[in-house]
């Protein structure tokens, strides 16, 4: 096949070259002439003569040859304007459909697979709006036609689309150009074309596009709408459907910006974060890495140990930790914000209508913010067993004598070694072949060997087949490699995920999508099936954090209230994210694993922790830092971290990567020392000794030795 392409791409080459021979011949005194000349032949050989001009046109369009432009005016010349319009018309689309098709054979592959990474958004572009874009290109005759033709071919839009739409764009500037040129033995040059009547018909062609998709996008609201009645005046400017990170920022920017905004909620304000999900965990951490503290006191001359752990105080204490950071989302502050907080079920009636409680609201807006719940598996005899998921295990009131944790994600590995070390004897079953798939296998593997040092055992790449219940306990049934294996347990937590809450508040009866994971489906804009209805957070995902939702909701709510004038597409780009396990595992970026994944032209550059002074004193030098950057450059594409602290330490390669800052810039900022923060500058030091210019230094090293001399 390569070998195909190269002769084809040889034969193409020739071919332009020796058409290039000829391009003194392609001016218009010589068209002229020709006309003069050919004018008998044609009258006499019609039909030959059109069809001996349809292929040079044809051939010239595909092999790009410069010239297009005197071959049309020569053409209304010849054969007049109507059928000119004929063979101009279909000879440049099939023209450009065959340079399309070149360009395509020859080069889509390697470039798709050169700069694969770079060109997803291109590609999504070109796939969702493409046929627009490519009209609104051909419209605009300034454009280089064969660059089009070229770079088209490189992109994922379909031939007959590209066919089609050429054929539709060019044809109102090839009826401008042919209408001159039946006037071509009054032409002096080509500067008389453009004259003021013939700009401004261009500029009205490049202004179709816009038009157009402005009116397409009125006839898509209208479909969208159609069925429903939009009152005349509302209520409200928005409503929010649930009070967790995202609902609750999303209220507040409203509220902010002096709009009139109602905020919704069926259980308790602050959502999962607060009441059963960051806020418990986190503090469920803290009394597990007391533990450990205690436990490796001896390490540092201390002789201290434990002679009790009292589960129930450590739940109250939990509650108490809740308690006190509730009225940061309170009822009472939202209100002085001036948001309207309602407690009961909102449904929503029709996109501008909401019913809370038996109380029916308009809105101009609505922001859906319902979050998401623990997914439980139908495991056979599930119903037999005592199980609990993220939400449920802070109300257990007894410490499990032995805990089955099911999955190895970032909340199964936590929770796994909080009740380890709060004395539980811990089994993790996890399908795939590590803890916490998505990170590189070097950061899962420190973290594995923690949990099985301390105690916790690990078993990856089991499968779940069922529960039983007998005389003797409870038992879990697992397979791996088709060999069965029982575990006994007290409880089992469940850990393998969160599933979307998209049912009981009106989706289905507004007919709006879902994507193959359950959750709604929105835009870049965060816009759902109807414009004015947006969703945020653990609902839409694709990343189900707090600061993520909060992050989405920014742009639900400013779009929402501002989207007539200005719409802003949200920004994935530089998200982080830390898992709480000791060691931390934090990223911002893209990893090792998904640079591969995407093929990318990328480096490494790693520093380990155990070379840090301040991590070798606190006794916690385990873990590592490692950037991903683009070959040759100190650009960060993204950073992970493993380590005492890595959460903490992320935020400076976060606001590196937001603000384009490099390695370079973070290795010229003072840290203080003795801190955890150097590490940071001491990994860019690693980059900048990997790229020391060895010729420069090599020249600079013989100044020295002439210095010494002289």
């Amino acid at each position: 096949m390569k070998y195909k392409k190269i002769v084809l791409m040889f034969i193409v080459l020739i071919a332009i070259i020796a058409t290039f021979q000829f391009k003194h011949l392609i001016n218009l005194e010589h068209a002229k002439e020709v006309q003069i000349q050919l004018n008998q032949f044609i009258n006499q050989n019609f039909i030959t003569a059109f069809s001996l001009y349809f292929i040079t046109y044809i051939l010239a369009t595909a092999l790009s040859i410069p010239g297009a432009l005197i071959l049309t005016l020569l053409s209304a010349a010849l054969f007049g304007f109507w059928p000119s319009v004929l063979l101009v018309s279909f000879a440049s689309s099939i023209g450009a459909l065959l340079a399309f098709l070149f360009s395509r054979y020859l080069l889509k592959d390697w470039v798709q697979e050169r700069f694969k990474g770079h060109l997803s958004s291109i590609n999504a572009g070109i796939s969702k709006d493409g046929a627009l874009y490519l009209l609104s290109l051909r419209l605009i005759p300034a454009f280089p036609f064969f660059m089009i033709n070229l770079l088209m071919g490189l992109t994922p839009i379909k031939a007959r689309t590209y066919y089609l739409f050429s054929q539709i764009g060019m044809f109102p500037a090839t009826l401008v150009y042919l209408n001159a040129g039946t006037q071509l033995s009054e032409i002096d040059s080509l500067s008389g074309l453009v004259s003021p009547n013939v700009l401004v018909a261009f500029v009205l062609l490049g202004l179709l596009p816009l038009f157009l998709k402005i009116l397409l996008s009125a006839l898509q609201r209208n479909i969208v709408y159609k069925a429903w009645t939009k009152p005349k005046s509302f209520d409200q400017n928005m409503i929010v459907i649930g009070a967790g990170a995202g609902g609750l920022v999303s209220s507040y920017i409203a509220a902010a910006v002096k709009a009139k905004v109602i905020l919704v909620e069926k259980h308790k304000m602050g959502g999962d974060c607060l009441n059963t999900g960051c806020v418990p965990s986190k503090a469920l951490i803290r009394v597990s890495k007391n533990i450990k503290e205690i436990n490796d006191a001896q390490k540092f001359g201390i002789d201290a140990q434990i002679n009790h752990i009292d589960f129930k105080k450590i739940q109250t204490r939990i509650k108490e930790v809740i308690s006190k950071i509730e009225p940061h989302d309170s009822v009472e502050r939202y209100q002085d914000l001036g948001v309207q907080c309602l407690q009961g079920d909102a449904k929503i009636l029709t996109p501008w209508q909401v019913q809370i409680n038996d109380q029916i609201i308009s809105t101009k807006n609505i922001v859906i913010a319902t979050g998401a719940k623990p997914f439980i598996p139908p495991i056979s005899g599930l119903e037999s067993i005592n199980y609990a998921s993220s939400d449920t295990i802070w109300d257990i009131e007894k410490l499990p004598e032995h805990l089955l944790v099911i999955g190895a994600g970032p909340i199964g590995a936590e929770l796994s070694q909080c009740f380890n070390r709060l004395g539980s004897k811990v089994t993790i079953v996890e399908f795939a072949d590590q803890v916490l798939a998505k990170e590189d296998k070097d950061a899962a593997n420190l973290v594995e060997q923690q949990l099985i040092d301390e105690g916790v055992t690990l078993l990856l790449k089991h499968k779940l087949v069922k529960f039983e219940k007998n005389q003797t306990g409870q038992i879990a049934f697992l397979e791996v490699d088709q060999q069965p294996l029982t575990v006994t347990f007290d409880l089992v937590l469940f850990a393998v995920g969160r599933k979307a809450n998209v049912s009981g508040f009106g989706l289905e009866e507004l007919d709006i999508p879902l994507t193959k994971t359950g959750t709604i489906e929105v835009n870049e804009y965060l816009q759902t099936k109807y414009p004015n209805i947006y969703a945020v957070g653990d609902v839409t995902g694709p990343m189900q954090l707090t600061h993520f939702a909060a992050h989405q909701a920014w742009y639900a709510a400013v779009n929402g209230l501002f989207g007539a004038l200005k719409k802003f597409k949200v920004d994935y780009s530089v998200i982080p994210a830390v898992t709480y396990t000791f060691p931390e595992v934090a990223r911002v970026g893209i990893n090792e694993k998904e640079a591969l994944a995407a093929k990318l032209d990328f480096e490494i550059t790693k520093y380990e922790i155990n070379d840090l002074d301040r991590a070798i004193a606190d006794g916690n030098d385990l873990g590592f830092i490692k950037i991903i950057t683009p070959k040759g450059s100190d650009r960060i594409l993204g950073a992970t971290i493993v380590g005492s602290h890595a959460g903490e330490l992320l935020a400076e390669f976060t606001l590196a990567m937001r603000y384009k800052l490099g390695l370079n810039k973070i290795l010229a900022t003072v840290h203080p020392y003795p801190t955890m923060s150097e590490a940071a500058k001491y990994t860019a030091g690693v980059w900048k000794k990997n790229h020391a210019p060895q010729k420069i230094l090599t020249w600079i090293e013989k100044y020295h030795q002439f210095i010494r001399r002289h």
